[in-house]
């Protein structure tokens, strides 16, 4: 048979050349040179040369560890061929590398080295993780909760334990050896759950002895669950059966010590998610787990505050390096991609749109490293009463402000690549996808507004600590002798005016009634607080030495061609406003027979 049979298809001449990617901390405009600021020389040249070294390993190992994980999703075998329940979990072995590499690597034990500067070791730390989660293969969930964990041990005074087995786990969690590293799991969410923790808490404990309990419930979402121990909330039932009201948190392992069986639990499903699908997440039947509560009984929603500002720290880390990777992609792609005869960072419109993504991230990486810092300095002891006020303030800003952004930002720039971003082989859509949990985890934007506003009313000198940081970081661009940079300052001023005059205007009332006027506006307000701060941030960056033309126009067209403050207007939080959100919804609906026909989703 003629040779030419078999000859190579003919597809043409032409392929689309992919985008590079680079090492992402030297690739990063802000990053470097806020952390030489803000840090002591040594600490400088100590965290410097780690994140360099790590953004390497990045590309030369991390990123097509997270792409398989990505391609190789995990799975659950709840019986054998023969019926006997064997709940294996099953992880491509890259997810278990990972694990061990951001053991090895440090990723949670820098937060911790007592042996550091505690500003150091938290921007060390920061920085760090957000370098990894774009190829992290969504690892980076196990290390929030892990991290999580370890801050709530220090917070309970477990760290110089002498108990043998909360000792083991404490050490474990911090172990930058692979082979000894524990991960552990947040187990939070029920079926009636979301935010409400407490009110939807159907988890029991029954005591045993001494701080021994057996627990029963049902976990509907619970993440990473090949985590080795897990910490969980429940409520106790004394020998009458009386239910404690308040939740007491307890500690377990996720299988009996020294065997592969698992404590008590039952995996009854994954969860089939929009995004984070290399994630293994698993509704959990909690039947006779055998736990320890950890700190004073109906206390455990105290104690698992503690870690909140550490969760949502890492999820806009999460956030701003999910914008800034796909960013750096698009850009490098419009250098490579020709259209109608120009390539398309030649095309005005092409560049422009990236550009105003790169705003928006470079203004998010400066707050996150603002907060990073803030939190430093409050684990140092060195925080003054504003600055713990502050911080309080602007952690769950900077997660809401972040993860809000992210979604939009990564569709944009997932839309920059044409048709290929929408295509699963290019390893781009999966950014979306990912980027949306952001947003979701941690809390809601409107949960996360809802707590701003509570810091706002019980702790008023939030508001004083606000505005002084925001002044205190422009006041010295007043005497800029660049026009942009000084009307940048004159727009955050009146903005900052504007929107603290709003801040003590409003009194936060809980209840659904009286709470109209100030929870109709939570989300303007928390939004704005985020907008008129990384505003602040930008100029601040742009007067510093090391500066150049591209912070000046930066700091320029978010302050001067943005809305800081979006709606402000107080007639659009009352009770009127309320009334007429109900109207534009529900109007159509009353009383009309068609109503009664509905049919749930899942009969469709």
């Amino acid at each position: 048979m003629p040779a030419s049979n078999y000859a190579h298809a003919k597809t043409g001449g032409f392929t689309i050349e992919a985008p590079h990617a680079y090492n992402s901390y030297r690739d990063d405009p802000v990053l470097d040179r806020t952390l030489k600021r803000l840090l002591k020389p040594d600490e400088y040249e100590r965290t410097s040369k780690d994140l360099d070294r790590f953004s390497q390993r990045i590309l030369d190992e991390i990123g097509e560890l997270g792409r398989q994980c990505e391609l190789k999703k995990p799975e659950l075998v709840v019986q054998d061929a023969w019926g006997k329940r064997v709940d294996e979990l099953r992880v491509c072995d890259e997810w278990n590398t990972l694990k061990r590499i951001f053991a090895e690597e440090g990723l949670i034990a820098i937060g911790y080295d007592k042996s550091r500067d505690a500003v150091a070791r938290r921007l060390h730390q920061t920085v760090k993780i957000a370098l990894f989660n774009p190829a992290a293969g969504l690892t980076g969930c196990p290390l929030a909760m892990t991290d999580g964990a370890v801050r709530t041990f220090e917070a309970l005074g477990l760290e110089k334990t002498e108990d043998p087995e909360l000792k083991e786990a404490y050490e474990r969690l911090l172990s930058t050896d692979g082979q000894r590293a524990w991960t552990s799991g947040q187990w939070m969410t029920e079926k009636r759950g979301g935010s409400d923790v407490s009110g939807a808490c159907d988890t029991y404990a029954t005591h045993v002895e001494g701080d021994k309990y057996l627990l029963n419930g049902y976990k509907w979402f619970s993440s990473a669950v090949d985590a080795n121990i897990a910490l969980t909330l429940a409520r106790i039932v004394d020998e009458n059966g009386k239910e404690d009201e308040k939740l007491s948190l307890f500690f377990l392992h996720v299988r009996k010590p020294g065997t592969n069986e698992l404590n008590g639990i039952q995996m009854i499903r994954l969860k089939d998610k929009l995004g984070t699908r290399q994630l293994p997440t698993a509704e959990l039947l909690l039947d006779g787990v055998k736990a320890r509560m950890l700190g004073e009984r109906g206390r455990g929603i105290a104690a698992i505050s503690n870690m909140l500002n550490g969760t949502r720290l890492v999820n806009a880390c999460g956030s701003v390096s999910a914008m800034r990777s796909i960013l750096n992609l698009a850009r490098d792609y419009s250098t490579r991609r020709e259209a109608f005869g120009r390539r398309l960072d030649q095309w005005p419109l092409h560049l422009r749109t990236i550009a105003e993504l790169e705003v928006d991230a470079r203004a998010c990486t400066l707050f996150l490293l603002d907060v990073a810092f803030h939190l430093g300095l409050q684990e140092s002891g060195r925080s003054s009463e504003y600055q713990t006020a502050l911080i309080r303030l602007m952690t769950p800003v900077l997660k809401a402000y972040t993860a809000k952004l992210v979604v939009p930002h990564v569709s944009e720039a997932l839309e920059c690549f044409g048709g290929m971003g929408y295509m699963e082989d290019s390893g781009i859509p999966s950014s979306l996808r990912d980027a949306q949990v952001m947003p979701i985890w941690e809390g809601t934007t409107n949960v996360l507004s809802m707590d701003v506003m509570r810091v706002m009313s019980t702790r008023p000198e939030a508001v004083d600590a606000f505005e002084n940081a925001v002044t205190d970081l422009v006041e010295p661009a007043r005497v800029s002798t660049d026009a942009r940079i000084r009307d940048s300052v004159d727009a955050v001023k009146i903005a900052l005016e504007a929107l603290v005059a709003s801040m003590r205007s409003f009194s936060y009332v809980s209840d659904v009634e009286g709470g109209i006027t100030f929870a109709g506006g939570a989300r303007s307000i928390m939004m704005a607080l985020g907008r008129v701060y990384c505003g602040a941030l930008l100029i601040n960056n742009a007067i510093h030495p090391g500066a150049n033309e591209s912070d000046f126009v930066t700091a320029k067209r978010f302050c001067l061609e943005r809305s800081l403050l979006g709606n402000l207007d107080e007639t659009a939080f009352g009770k009127e406003r309320n009334e007429q959100d109900r109207l534009i919804l529900f109007n159509h609906t009353q009383n009309q027979g068609w109503m009664k026909r509905g049919v749930p989703i899942s009969k469709l």
